[in-house]
C-alpha cells in the first residue's frame, strides 16, 4: 500500500507526485462481499496491498483459496460488456501459450460482477517477481537486459495475438486505439474521434485543438497512413511498460498483465508505444531536454527482433510513428479526466503537456537526434 505518515491512501499522479485517489481504496467488507460469487477464492483472510495505479482501485487479497487480485471500476468507465472483449483477448492468449494472469469466474460463470455503481474482476495473483510495482507508469526499465527481454516479450505476444478476431473496442475511455493516423484524413477522423466522445468536445470546444493538432499531423504524418496499412491489424497490449510485467530472478518476463487498453491496432503501433514509454523519460519533460535513452530502445528492438524480424521499412515507419503514437490515448485520457472524474486541471495537462508536449519533444534537437540513432539501427 502505497500511503501518506497518516496512512491515508495515495496514488501516482499526472507528475511525480503521490496524490488523492479518485477512487476510494477497496474496503475488507467490500472485498469480503465480492468474494462470496467466487466459490474458488475462499473467505477473505487479509487485504496485503493497495495498488498505486490511478485509473481505477485494486487490491491483493489473501483467502482461504490463495491469494488474489481483486479490481474495481466505476461502470462509466467499464461495464461488464466493455470488458469481455479484453477478457477474450486474455484467455486466448493464454490458449496460445501465453503467460497472463488467470481470469476467475463466478458461480454463475461470469467473468466480472457488476454491483451497484462497481464492475469488479478477479484474477489469480500471476508468477513473477513485481520489481515495478510501486513505480510510475513511465518509469524506464532498470537495465538493458530488462528492456530486451520486454521486447521478446512483446513480439510473442504478437505471435500468439494472431487468429483474435474480435473488432475495435467501443468507444470507451482509457483504450489505446489506432483510427486517425490510418485513416485518408487524419485530421477529419480526429474530429470523428472527439464528436463520438461528448466530454472530451465540450473540454476542446473553446481551444484551437484542431489547428495544433494539424501541426503535429503536417509536420509528422506525411505518408504514414500507407505505411501503417501495409501491417495486419491485430489486438495488441497497448500499455507496454515496466510496471505491467512480471520477471524472473534471472531477469526475463515471466507474466503479461493489465489488459485494459488492449484493442485492435497493429503490432508496430504497439512496438513504437511500448518505446515511447520506456525510453523517454517524460516525467522529467519541462525540466530538461535530455530525456531519452537510445540504448534502452535499441535493447527492446533487438529483443523484438529475435522473434519476429523487423525491415528496414519496418523501423522507418516505427521511427515516423514515434511522435504521433500516444495521440489516441491522449485524447481517450482527456475524455476520462474531463469526462469521468471531473478534473478540467488534469485533462488540460494531458492535453498541454502530454498530446502536445511529448510531440513537440520529438522536433526538439535531442528528439531529432533519438530518432536519428533509431533510424541507423
Amino acid at each position: 500500500m502505497v500511503a501518506t505518515p497518516d496512512g491515508a491512501h495515495r496514488v501516482h499522479g499526472i507528475g511525480t507526485g503521490l496524490v488523492a485517489p479518485a477512487w476510494p481504496a477497496i474496503t475488507a467488507a467490500e472485498a469480503e462481499a465480492i468474494l462470496a460469487c467466487y466459490p474458488v477464492a475462499g473467505r477473505l483472510v487479509a487485504l496485503r496491498w493497495h495498488s498505486p495505479r490511478p485509473f481505477s482501485a485494486a487490491t491483493l487479497v489473501e483467502t482461504g483459496g490463495g491469494a488474489f487480485f481483486l479490481k474495481r471500476h466505476h461502470r462509466r468507465l467499464r461495464t461488464l460488456y466493455a470488458l469481455a472483449p479484453e477478457h477474450a483477448f486474455v484467455a486466448h492468449l493464454a490458449g496460445a501459450g501465453l503467460s497472463v494472469p488467470e481470469i476467475i469466474v463466478t458461480d454463475n460463470g461470469a467473468t466480472a460482477i457488476a454491483l451497484g455503481d462497481w464492475t469488479y474482476e478477479l484474477h489469480r495473483k500471476a508468477p513473477g517477481l513485481d520489481l515495478y510495482r510501486d513505480r510510475p507508469s513511465w518509469t524506464p526499465f532498470l537495465a538493458h537486459g530488462h528492456a530486451q527481454a520486454a521486447g521478446a516479450a512483446l513480439a510473442r505476444l504478437h505471435v500468439a495475438a494472431r487468429g483474435f478476431d474480435a473488432p475495435d473496442r467501443d468507444p470507451q475511455p482509457l483504450v489505446a486505439s489506432l483510427t486517425i493516423l490510418t485513416a485518408p484524413d487524419p485530421l477529419a477522423a480526429a474530429q470523428d474521434y472527439v464528436a463520438a466522445r461528448p466530454a472530451l468536445a465540450a473540454f476542446l470546444a473553446d481551444r484551437p485543438w484542431r489547428g495544433e493538432l494539424a501541426a503535429l499531423l503536417a509536420a509528422n504524418a506525411d505518408g504514414l497512413g500507407e505505411r501503417l496499412a501495409a501491417h495486419p491489424s491485430l489486438w495488441t497490449h497497448n500499455d507496454w511498460h515496466p510496471s505491467n510485467l512480471l520477471w524472473t530472478p534471472a531477469g526475463d518476463v515471466r507474466t503479461i498483465f493489465d489488459f485494459g487498453l488492449a484493442t485492435r491496432t497493429c503490432a508496430l503501433h504497439d512496438l513504437a508505444t511500448a518505446i515511447e514509454r520506456t525510453a523517454i523519460e517524460w516525467l522529467g519533460l519541462g525540466e530538461r531536454d535530455d530525456l531519452a535513452n537510445a540504448g534502452a530502445a535499441r535493447a527492446t528492438l533487438d529483443g523484438y527482433r529475435i522473434i519476429r524480424p523487423l525491415s528496414a521499412a519496418d523501423l522507418a515507419t516505427l521511427v515516423q510513428l514515434l511522435p504521433l503514437v500516444h495521440i489516441e490515448f491522449a485524447l481517450s485520457e482527456i475524455d476520462y479526466f474531463a469526462g469521468i472524474v471531473g478534473r478540467p486541471d488534469q485533462a488540460a495537462a494531458a492535453w498541454d503537456d502530454y498530446l502536445i508536449g511529448h510531440a513537440q519533444w520529438f522536433r526538439s534537437r535531442p528528439g531529432r537526434a533519438f530518432l536519428d540513432q533509431l533510424a541507423e539501427d
